[in-house]
């Protein structure tokens, strides 16, 4: 990606640690996991974590979204709760589900 201008399409996740009563909460881990030229490749590298993290039955809540480098918005987003995915509709700019 360095070099070309474009912007690629990062994966990021997130994971609300364990938080303990008295404990001062300080809001979500943030970690970005790749970054990708094509949004597909990026959005099934996001899928295939969040997955594998329903997989090892995990109980901390976490959620993973691909968005366009240096944007804010979400264009996919899959969390830890939920089996359901959502996209971006561009139209609209809400998130709807996606539909196998």
């Amino acid at each position: 990606m360095a070099g070309t201008g474009d912007l690629g399409f990062e994966v990021i996740g997130f994971v609300e640690p364990d938080h303990k009563v008295g404990q001062r909460y300080t809001g979500p881990t943030e970690t970005n996991l790749g970054t990708f030229e094509v949004e597909a490749d990026a959005i099934a590298f996001a899928r295939d974590a969040w997955k594998t993290h329903i997989a090892r039955d995990r109980y901390e809540v976490a959620w993973w979204i691909v968005r366009a480098e240096g944007e804010q918005l979400a264009r996919w987003i899959a969390d830890s709760r939920s089996d359901v995915e959502k996209v971006l509709d561009l139209t609209t700019k809400q998130l709807v589900e996606v539909k196998p």
